[in-house]
């Protein structure tokens, strides 16, 4: 073989290796494609799954968010309907205790009332000898008719007639004054005591209101507090303290003035 020969064989030789090289090298160029365009399509898919996780994310946030903001606002409806509440109730208690100075101008009526309060509060103590003390402006009613309280109580329970002590040294606090709103006041009745003091009954006006307001406010609350409310809520009905109408304020005051006449002497 000579030298021509030789040469052809060695230009075969690397034309061979040069296209297997370059095959070689599309594979490994399709093959990089391949895996570049996987892992791309991979990290594009994470990261869409990623935003659609915030997304979502912030989607609840959202929807715990207007959730609050709707039970805070819910609490504070519910707020603002129990202190409407409240403010008419104390409004109408602030109203009753200050009719309650009319019921001593009546002497009359306003003595029997006296007897029957101390009648009561014998029957509750059960006590031979009390103590009892009233408003010093009351003392003369109260000693007209205390012999006859003390006599009706006896005839009630088939006792003797019990003692009964005016109290002359401490008297009960003199009517509410304009003056003084804030000194302790009392708009009448009596306060009994056994004669060791333990035992007490107190039967003022403003202490038979309290008992009234207590017992029946869920009646007074359902009484006063249906259609209204939600209308003065929106502003399309006055507050019914506010009224000139003494008829309208009669309405409103009705459930109370009832309640207070059968809780008085019971």
């Amino acid at each position: 073989m000579n030298d021509a020969d030789v040469g052809k064989q060695i230009q075969q030789m690397v034309r061979f290796i040069r296209q297997e090289a370059e095959e070689k090298a599309n594979e490994i160029a399709v093959s990089a494609e391949e895996e570049f365009n996987i892992e791309k399509l991979q990290l594009v898919e994470a990261e869409k799954k990623k935003i659609r996780q915030e997304y979502e994310k912030k989607e609840k946030q959202v929807e715990v968010r207007k959730k609050i903001e709707y039970s805070m606002q819910l609490n504070a409806s519910r707020i603002k309907v129990l202190q409407a509440q409240d403010d008419v109730i104390n409004s109408m208690k602030d109203a009753a205790s200050k009719e309650l100075l009319n019921v001593s101008r009546d002497h009359h009526g306003y003595a029997k009332l006296l007897k029957d309060l101390i009648i009561q509060s014998l029957l509750r103590l059960k006590e031979p000898a009390v103590l009892l003390r009233c408003r010093k402006e009351d003392l003369h009613l109260v000693e007209s008719v205390q012999e006859s309280a003390a006599q009706e109580y006896a005839d009630k329970t088939d006792v003797h007639a019990p003692e009964i002590i005016v109290d002359h040294t401490v008297y009960l606090p003199p009517a509410p004054s304009h003056h003084n709103p804030h000194v302790n006041s009392c708009s009448g009745g009596v306060v009994l005591a056994s004669r060791d003091g333990k035992i007490v009954c107190e039967n003022t006006l403003d202490a038979r209101l309290d008992v009234v307001f207590r017992k029946k406010l869920p009646e007074i609350r359902r009484r006063l507090f249906s259609k209204w409310l939600w209308l003065w809520l929106a502003g399309e009905a006055d507050h019914p303290m506010n009224g000139s109408d003494s008829g309208d304020q009669d309405a409103w005051f009705s459930p109370l003035w009832s309640a207070f006449g059968v809780g008085l002497l019971h």
